[in-house]
């Protein structure tokens, strides 16, 4: 996964930003149906993070599965930061 990473920091970078960029315009959820769909992506994350641990995926489909795993967790990172930081401009 670290030469994932280092090849693919562009595209890790931008689902970094764009997930920040959603966080911050719609917020974190806050009622149950919407923490309920919330947990859907958090779900795959872990579903493909074993896959991708376990190495049970091999060759190219191998290399989508830690691709995608990494781009959703960016992604992930990303909106719940720009979700707090919202949250955090709220209040202040």
């Amino acid at each position: 996964m670290t030469l994932l990473v280092s090849t693919l920091w562009p595209g890790l970078a931008g689902a970094l930003l764009l997930g920040a960029c959603i966080g911050a315009v719609m917020g974190l959820p806050r009622d149950r149906f919407a923490l309920a769909a919330a947990a859907i992506p958090f779900a795959l994350l872990a579903i493909l993070s074993a896959l991708a641990l376990l190495q049970t995926v091999p060759g190219q489909p191998g290399l989508w599965v830690e691709t995608a795993t990494l781009m959703l967790a960016a992604y992930l990172a990303g909106c719940l930061a720009g979700g707090a930081g919202r949250l955090a401009a709220k209040r202040g």
